[in-house]
């Protein structure tokens, strides 16, 4: 069960106000029956690290039917962005993001460590019990470097303004801004999953 209530009728989000659907969807091989949800984030980001624990929780109250994925930005290919990116799909390569995602917005924010550079990065993991070798074997891995590409992609095709934000389906974006707020953001993804619930059907 999620976050957001039922929206009537006459509260309904409305399209090009709250969401915008996007002129060419995205393939993103959900498999049938499910609908996938992107959120568009960024670890140096003050606003990401105050919706982490909103969407964490709502994240995991998600039923079977629900993907969700979270995707690192890079507004600038070659800048700060990227190391960051690369920190994100190593942990996720290792099965550390349960462990430490919610510490590197923690390094980032509270313990104010820019995290921003290759060397930066292993000189965080250090600190972390975590096989530094074997770290930056996967951080510099082929796999890796698919994922940021497929990152940057995904950012360019949602056609991302900022974030944290969010993509429903390939179809649709939404964010604070044009929800208002973080917590109305959540509200347009839950009516837009039961939109496509109903067009499948279900």
């Amino acid at each position: 069960m999620g976050v957001a209530p039922v929206w009537a009728q006459s509260t309904a989000p409305v399209e090009g106000e709250q969401y915008v659907t996007l002129a060419k969807p995205v393939d993103l091989g959900t498999p049938a029956g499910k609908v996938e949800v992107l959120e568009f984030f960024w670890y140096s980001c003050p606003h990401c690290n105050a919706f982490e624990p909103m969407f964490d929780k709502w994240k995991r109250a998600q039923p079977a039917d629900v993907i969700v994925r979270r995707v690192p930005v890079a507004f600038q290919q070659n800048g700060n962005f990227v190391p960051q990116q690369k920190l994100y799909y190593a942990l996720e390569s290792m099965n550390l993001l349960d462990k430490l995602h919610t510490a590197v917005f923690n390094a980032v924010h509270n313990e104010r460590k820019r995290l921003t550079s290759d060397d930066a990065v292993f000189d965080w993991i250090k600190t972390q019990g975590v096989d530094v070798e074997e770290f930056k074997k996967t951080y510099n891995s082929f796999s890796v470097a698919s994922s940021v590409r497929r990152a940057s992609q995904l950012q360019d095709d949602y056609r991302v303004e900022g974030v944290p934000s969010l993509g429903v389906a390939g179809k649709y974006y939404t964010d604070g801004p044009k929800a208002r707020n973080l917590a109305n953001a959540l509200q347009v993804v839950e009516y837009l999953i039961e939109q496509e619930r109903k067009a499948a059907g279900k």
